[in-house]
This record gives C-alpha cells, structure tokens and sequence, in this order.
C-alpha cells in the first residue's frame, strides 16, 4: 500500500476509451451484478471513481490521503474473478475510510497538524490495519483512501480546523458538512466511491450522513470493533458505514459486525446479528403496522423550528400512508428528558462517558506496534504539548468539568472511575425499555436535526435530536433522507430503536426510502 497527501493526483496509465459510468447510480448490488456479468471490471470502476475524485476533490476536500495501490487492488480482484476462485462480499467495490482508522501504509493523523510529519508533527504509521479495515479487505472492498476529520474528531459540526482544511458539503457548499465524518460523508455523497467508513462519539456518523442527504447507521455499542481506531471513548466509540442508499448501508454492515479477540466489547454482540445478514428484513411493508415513538419534550424538552416542525409533520404523514402506527411523544413524564446534562461551557453536548480518553488514547498507542513513534499517552501530551487538546482553549478542553476526567489525566495508564457513566448509562437504558415495553414501540422515527443545517464559518453547530442519549445509552440509530428545507438544504429521519436492533431499523428506512424516494443527486461544481 502506498498512500499519497495530493489527493487530485492518482498514478494512473491511460486508460481505453470506453462509455462513461453514472456513478451517482451505482450501489453494491449494482456493481456486483456488472462485475459477474462481465459488464464491468474492477479496475475500469476504480478508475472511474479516481477520475470523480481528480475532478471533484479539489474542491469539496473529502480524501486526503490517495490509495497508490488502488488499481492494482482492483486488478488483482478483476484476476480473482476470471480464475473462478471464492470472492468477498464487497469484491471490486470502491470504498474510502475514515482518517483516524489505522490502515498499514497510511499515517494516522486525526486531522491534525501535530500528528502528520509534513506539518510540523509526528507520523503514527500502525504495524496492522484497524479491524474495520481488514475486514474492508477480506471482503474484496477496493479502498480509494482515507477521508478528512476535524481534529481528533472534536467535533460533529465540520472539519474546518484539519491540518488538510475545511471539507465542504456536496449537497450546499455554503453550509456545514457535519462532522467529524465530513470527508467520509462528502466522498459517498459526490460518488467518488460507493461506500465509507465513519465513526461516532457523539454525532458523527449520523450528522454528516444527514447533513449531506445520506443513509448512515449509528451501531449499537460492542457490535462492530473500534480497536486501531483513534479513540474520543471506548465507552460511545462506535464504526459504521455511510451510503447512498439503505441496502448498501445494511451490506457493508455485515462485513464489519462481529466479535474480535482485539475489542472484548464484541463479545457482546455474538448471536445478536441476523441470520441471515442484515438485509434480510428488508421490505416494502415493513412500515405496515409498525408502532412508531415520535419526537416531543419527553425525549428532549427543545423544541423543533417552524420548518423542520412542517417537515416532520409532512413525513408523519407519508409513514401513516405507507401503513405506520405513530405515538406522540412516548417519554412524555418518564424524566428522561432530565438525564441529559450539557457539559460545561458547552450550550448543546452532553460529554459524559468521555472520561476515559487518556487511558483508551493509552491502549490505542500500544496498539500501534513497537515501532511507533509514540508508545503512550505521556509521550503524545509531550508531542502535541504546544497545542495541547486538553488545555484552556484546546479542543477537548471542556473535558476537565466532569468529575472522573482529572484522575484519568493524572494516572493514564490506570482503568479510570466510570461508576457515574455507568449508572447514567443503565437509567437511560431502563427508561427506553420501559417506553418501548409501555407503547409496544417497534422504533422511534425523529427529525435528526432540530432546525436546519447551519452556514458553514459562522460558529454555529448542528442542532441534532439524538446526539448524547443514543451515544451514551449505546443503542444504534438509521438516517435516510426525507426531503429538502426551502432553502434545498437536506432534512432527515432517523430511526433508533433498542439494543440490537439494527435489523429492524434498516427495514423500516428501507420502506421509508423506496415509498418516498427523496434523495436526489447532489449538483457537483469542479
């Protein structure tokens, strides 16, 4: 593997003349039918894909950092195939991942300066590839490169303070990209690869998928390993997949599901994924019957905007025509709204469960492998002091007004007090299963944002409904795209549902998608 930080700039050969692909269209499934058929090859899909890339990445920032070995990926796949041997279930299809995901070949910056060698910092280079990435690879993916983030994906708004700079929104540029997957949300959306990788703490798979007018699937916590991924938590660090579409969500998804010995939280998960993978559920009458909790002050006591408020009431609608039971306000007097709690000085994010980060940053260093250039948490505080992510102004400095945060800085190689998390975590949990019990809920179907997407410099933040209660109660969430603000900024639904539930999730945006068809192909500029 070879990487490159001039991401306009791919070592191809000239390729022949042939009929140009529709990207914007493709899906796995799509891709797969051509690539048996002899329709398509691997390496013409990658190059066409490289081609987006060269021709769109210069100006919405997405990839970061090239693949060199790409194409020969895809003609070693392309060989594979015509051989007759066993292929994967994403073989040929182009993906990218998310920056703070180790992958051998590639530095792990996090999006920030003190940690890439050619700005000042020092490269973290792993002896493996992350978990999420080697499966990516077993299972024949072609990965493109690695996708730009904020720094130490602080944030679920942006990408503006990356060393590699702002990533902008395929969708409208002149407003936020979410964060702190922009890149990998930017990259799906304007079709320079059909799937990505991205990871949330606190908002960052679902607001940039929602953002962009993406599909984006928020696992439940221990189903999918975040081990070799640059941690903001061990406790609400959760990877999954970005698309275009539901069903190739849901695909890639049964690649990075599973228990491995490098994230005991996977053990958890074992018997929990289904059968039959999940897209077995997927249906156009999944919504017929299903109960559905909707937004109201009993989940969170913040009010919707008049147009979101229209919006929503407008997809209230469509899912009681596509046969859908809706509950109003199910949380309404169970004080769930009360356990949320913003961290000081901050007006909207609730950090709790985030604690631990100098002992999970710690274990992620060891991880690297004994010829990393940092080896532990004492040696990245003195290789990032200058600029020092904990200290008064710092990125994670807000991280000092919880009470279990100190002692963790203090004494970083020590498993560090979560007793007040963990009671949090178990009252949230308790609640929701007591909702969904008392309603006989199948899932609740939000406005992910409470107002629509904020222009992009300005300093304002994403206004979400979920971030904080499924981050910290661990319990997975779905957006799908619903439609468009007046403004043609992207309005989406989320689904979540309880622990495990990711099967039914996807079936229920599944049929919301294909009964509305909202989502359409962003207007790119070069």
């Amino acid at each position: 593997t070879r990487s490159s930080n001039e991401p306009s700039r791919f070592t191809t050969e000239a390729a022949p003349a042939e009929v140009a692909l529709d990207l914007t269209t493709l899906s796995v499934e799509s891709v797969q039918a051509a690539l048996r058929s002899g329709l398509l090859t691997a390496e013409r899909l990658t190059r066409a894909c490289i081609r987006q890339i060269e021709l769109y990445n210069g100006r919405y920032n997405a990839i970061i950092f090239n693949n060199e070995a790409a194409i020969e990926d895809a003609r070693s796949i392309d060989r594979r195939r015509l051989a007759g041997e066993a292929l994967g279930p994403l073989a040929g299809v182009p993906v990218v991942v998310k920056d703070p995901m180790d992958m051998v070949g590639f530095p792990t910056t996090a999006g920030w300066s003190l940690l890439y060698s050619k700005t000042g910092g020092v490269d973290l280079f792993p002896a493996t590839d992350s978990p999420v990435v080697a499966r990516l690879r077993a299972a024949g993916a072609i990965i493109l490169g690695k996708t730009n983030v904020p720094v130490l994906s602080h944030t679920g708004t942006h990408a503006d303070d990356s060393w590699a700079g702002p990533t902008l929104n395929v969708v409208m540029p002149e407003r936020v990209p979410g964060g702190s997957s922009a890149g990998t949300a930017a990259a799906v959306g304007a079709s320079m690869a059909v799937l990505g990788l991205a990871e949330e703490t606190g908002g960052s798979i679902q607001n940039p998928a929602s953002a962009q007018d993406l599909v984006g699937i928020k696992p439940t916590i221990g189903l999918v390993p975040n081990a070799g991924v640059m941690p903001l938590s061990g406790n609400r660090d959760v990877v999954g997949p970005i698309a275009r579409c539901v069903r190739d969500a849901a695909l890639c998804l049964d690649v990075l599901a599973g228990y491995t010995a490098e994230d005991p939280k996977t053990l958890a998960g074992v018997g929990k994924t289904p059968a039959r993978g999940y897209t077995s559920k997927l249906s156009e009458h999944a919504l017929k019957g299903a109960r559905l909790g909707l937004f109201g002050a009993g989940w969170r006591d913040q009010p919707l905007s008049p147009e979101t408020e229209e919006l929503y009431e407008r997809a209230q609608k469509e899912l009681k025509a596509l046969g859908a039971v809706l509950v109003d306000d199910p949380f309404q007097g169970t004080g769930f709204a009360a356990l949320r709690q913003p961290t000081a000085p901050l007006p909207n994010f609730d950090a709790r469960g985030m604690e631990s980060v100098p002992y999970d940053l710690h274990k992620y260093l060891e991880r690297l492998g004994p010829d990393a250039a940092l080896k532990t948490f004492s040696e990245f505080a003195a290789a990032t002091e200058r600029e020092s992510a904990f200290a008064p102004g710092g990125v994670l400095s807000f991280m000092h007004t919880l009470p279990q945060f100190v002692a963790s800085l203090q004494s970083p190689t020590v498993p560090p007090d979560l007793s007040e998390f963990v009671a949090l975590k178990e009252a949230y949990l308790r609640i929701i299963e007591e909702v969904f019990e008392a309603h006989q809920l199948d899932a609740l179907v939000f406005p992910q944002m409470r107002q629509e997407l904020p222009l992009a410099g300005k300093g304002r933040t994403i206004q979400e409904t979920t971030v904080g209660e499924i981050n910290i109660a661990g319990v997975p969430g779905v957006t799908v795209p619903a439609g468009y603000y007046g403004s043609g900024a992207p309005f989406g639904l989320i689904f979540v549902g309880k622990l495990w539930s990711e099967a039914e999730l996807l079936a229920l945006a599944y049929n919301y998608e294909i009964g509305t068809q909202h989502r359409r192909a962003p207007n790119l500029q070069a």
